[in-house]
């Protein structure tokens, strides 16, 4: 089910999977769809953007009321949504001379391929260890900030780029007349980029981490995703 904004956005739907899988009865292993941040942790999210995470905890709700056997996976940033654009808003692909910097850009965040998220999602299904559990995806080589990323694009292409830095005020102060999903967009980077909302915690009791689980993956470090952007 589609969280965003600037497509689709209905994740309430998996409630109605719920009452399905309650009904049938004989469902071994429900992975909501989460895959982003934990929601959980967001709480004090601003609007809009918060709706994502209040309609995925109201998700998790009916699925813990329900007593469905259960997987939240947290997949953190998707790689191709963050790390070819070096994480600028306006495109998704690389800039060609000029970089924005979210504050210092020395924050940290989690950047994850999306082959390695279903690969480690699908890991997950039979696994005890991860029963009604959050797994977090954390690849230790891909907890990586802004600036990093910057940084490895720059040796691969052997070019320079034009560096600025947009502060934390300013940044919010962007979302003043922006349309609502830009404004949803905003709210999200801001709490990944000058928050750190992804790397500010220690994985507690009721959650796993992906890497650990499962040493025997092969993720693919983000040096060589960009290298595919060359």
């Amino acid at each position: 089910m589609s969280g965003v904004h600037f497509r689709s956005h209905n994740l309430l739907l998996q409630v109605k999977l719920v009452e399905a899988i309650k009904e049938a009865g004989n469902i071994k292993r429900f992975l909501p769809s989460e895959f982003g941040m934990d929601p959980s942790r967001m709480g004090d999210a601003l609007e809009p953007g918060r709706v994502s995470f209040d309609e995925k905890m109201i998700v998790r709700k009916a699925i813990e009321e329900a007593k469905i056997p259960h997987t939240c996976v947290s997949a953190n940033c998707f790689a191709g949504y963050f790390v070819p654009n070096l994480s600028q808003m306006a495109a998704l692909t690389p800039p060609k001379e000029k970089v924005c910097l979210y504050g210092d850009g020395n924050v940290k965040a989690v950047f994850v391929d999306e082959d390695d998220v279903a690969t480690y999602a699908i890991k997950t299904i039979d696994d005890p260890r991860t029963l009604n559990k959050t797994v977090y995806i954390r690849p230790p080589e891909n907890i990586l900030s802004q600036r990093q990323i910057v940084e490895m694009w720059e040796k691969l292409t052997g070019k320079t780029l034009d560096k600025s830095s947009i502060s934390k005020k300013d940044f919010l102060a962007s979302m003043k007349g922006m349309d609502y999903a830009s404004q949803v967009g905003v709210g999200h980077f801001y709490h990944i980029y000058y928050e750190g909302c992804l790397t500010n915690f220690k994985i507690e009791e009721g959650g796993e981490e992906a890497t650990k689980l499962y040493p025997e993956v092969n993720y693919k470090r983000m040096d060589e995703y960009l290298k595919l952007y060359v």
